[in-house]
C-alpha cells in the first residue's frame, strides 16, 4: 500500500510504501479545494505510527486465527485417533478372546506376526495407490526400532506365561510410572504433581479391578522387568522418531512393520510352543478358526495404525492411560457379552480408574492451555520486538525534533 501527501504546489509524493495491512481509500477529489487542510492529515508521524500499528494488529490477529484453525484440526485428529484406537483395540480383544478361549487357538505371538504382515501388505498397497508418500528413514534406526518392538511383544507374552494373571496385570500397570521416569531423566520432560496424582488414582483403580493375585517367581520377574523396559523404550521412540525425523505415524509403521513381523514370525512358533506345548503348524484349522484369524488380522491394521498415531500425536503416557481405559471396557464387555464373572470389586476399580482418567485428561488440557498461552505471549513479544522499527519509524521532521531534544538534554 502506498500513502501520498500533497505539497504546496499540488504535487503528490509517496511517503509510505510496502506496508502490509488493509487498504484505506482516500477521496482526493473531496479535498481538491482543501489542499492545506489535507496536507499532513495522514502522514504525520503520529498517524503513520497508528496506521502501521493497526496494520500490524490485523496481521497478528489473522495469524492467531490461522493458529487456532491448525490447533482445532490437530485436536480433531487426536480425538479421531483416540476413538479409533479404543474401538479397534476392544474389537480385536473380543475377537482374539473368542478365537483363543472358545475356538482353542492359543498361539498369540504367531498371530501377532500375522497381524504385522497383513498391516505391512495393506500399507504397501496404500502407498502404491498414493494414499501416502513413503519417506526414507535411516535403515539402522528403523531396524533397531522394529526389532525392539517385536522383542517387547514376545517378552510380554512370556511374562504372561511365567507369571500369574495378577502379576502380569501389575507388569502392565508398571509401564506408566517407568515411562514417566524415563522421560523425566532422559528427555527432561516435566510432569505436574496433579498429573502424577491422577495417574496414581488411575493405576489404583485398574489394580483394584484387574489384579487378583501376586504369585512371584524369579524367571517371571526378570521377564516382566525386561518387558517393561523394552515396551517403555519402544513407545518413547515411537513418539521421538516421528517428531525428530518429521515422519508420520503411517510412514514409520510402514518402514518398521517388516522388521517387527520378521522377528515375531521366526520366534513366535517357539514362544507359543514353549507356553502352550502345542505346535502352531500342526493345529487343525477349521473354517470358523480361519474366519476369525482373518477378521483379527483385518482389525489389527486399524489397531497398529491407531497405536502409532496416538503415540505420535500425544505421548507414550497418554497411550498407556488409553490402554487402561481399554482394559476397563474389555472387563465390561466381557461381563456383558461373554458373561465373565463380575464382582463389586471390579465395579469399584473401574469407577476409580475412570475418575483417574478424567482427572488426567482435565489436567493435561489445563497444562496445554497454559503452555499455549505462554507460547502466544512469547510470540507476541517477539512480534512487538520485530515491529519496533516500524512503529517507531520517524519521518525527517520527527527525527530532527528528537535530535534537537537530545542535544538540549546534553
Amino acid at each position: 500500500m502506498v500513502m501520498f501527501r500533497w505539497n504546496r504546489a499540488g504535487e503528490k509524493s509517496a511517503v509510505w510504501s510496502e506496508i502490509e495491512g488493509p487498504y484505506i481509500p482516500v477521496n482526493t477529489e473531496h479535498h481538491a479545494n482543501k489542499k492545506d487542510q489535507f496536507q499532513g492529515l495522514l502522514t504525520t508521524p503520529t498517524n503513520l505510527s497508528s496506521l502501521k500499528y493497526f496494520a500490524y494488529l490485523v496481521n497478528f490477529r489473522m495469524s492467531d486465527f490461522s493458529k487456532m484453525g491448525e490447533m482445532s484440526s490437530f485436536q480433531l485428529g487426536v480425538i479421531g485417533a483416540l476413538f479409533l484406537s479404543v474401538a479397534s483395540s476392544v474389537s480385536i480383544v473380543i475377537c482374539n478372546k473368542a478365537l483363543m478361549s472358545n475356538l482353542g487357538f492359543p498361539f498369540a505371538t504367531t498371530l501377532t506376526s500375522w497381524h504385522l504382515i497383513v498391516t505391512f501388505c495393506t500399507l504397501h498397497a496404500a502407498q502404491r495407490f498414493h494414499f501416502f508418500d513413503a519417506k526414507a528413514i535411516d535403515m539402522k534406526t528403523v531396524m533397531l526400532f522394529g526389532i525392539l518392538n517385536g522383542v517387547s511383544i514376545g517378552l510380554l507374552n512370556l511374562s504372561l506365561g511365567f507369571n500369574s494373571i495378577g502379576f502380569y496385570q501389575m507388569t502392565k500397570l508398571a509401564i506408566i510410572p517407568f515411562t514417566v521416569l524415563l522421560e523425566t531423566l532422559f528427555l527432561k520432560k516435566q510432569f505436574s504433581q496433579k498429573i502424577k496424582l491422577s495417574l496414581l488414582v488411575l493405576l489404583g483403580g485398574v489394580g483394584i479391578a484387574s489384579v487378583t493375585d501376586l504369585q512371584l517367581n524369579f524367571v517371571g520377574t526378570i521377564l516382566s522387568l525386561l518387558a517393561i523396559v523394552t515396551t517403555c523404550v519402544g513407545q518413547i521412540l515411537t513418539n521421538t522418531i516421528q517428531k525428530r525425523l518429521n515422519v508420520s505415524s503411517t510412514q514409520l509403521l510402514y518402514q518398521s512393520a517388516p522388521f517387527q513381523a520378521a522377528i515375531l514370525f521366526v520366534s513366535g512358533p517357539f514362544v507359543d510352543h514353549f507356553l502352550t506345548k502345542k505346535n502352531v503348524f500342526a493345529h487343525k484349522y477349521s473354517s470358523i478358526v480361519l474366519a476369525f484369524i482373518i477378521l483379527s488380522c483385518i482389525i489389527s491394521v486399524s489397531v497398529n495404525f491407531s497405536t502409532f498415531m496416538v503415540i505420535g500425536k500425544t505421548s507414550p503416557v497418554t497411550y498407556q492411560v488409553l490402554g487402561h481405559l481399554k482394559t476397563c471396557l474389555v472387563l465390561a464387555f466381557g461381563y456383558t457379552l461373554l458373561h465373565d464373572p463380575f464382582t463389586i470389586r471390579n465395579i469399584i476399580g473401574i469407577l476409580v480408574a475412570i475418575i483417574g482418567m478424567g482427572l488426567y485428561s482435565y489436567f493435561c488440557v489445563q497444562d496445554n492451555k497454559k503452555k499455549q498461552s505462554v507460547d502466544l505471549s512469547l510470540a507476541s513479544q517477539m512480534k512487538d520486538k520485530d515491529s519496533t522499527p516500524l512503529l517507531g519509524m520517524p519521518d525527517k521532521e520527527g527525527h530532527e525534533a528528537k535530535k534537537s531534544t537530545k542535544v538540549s538534554l546534553v
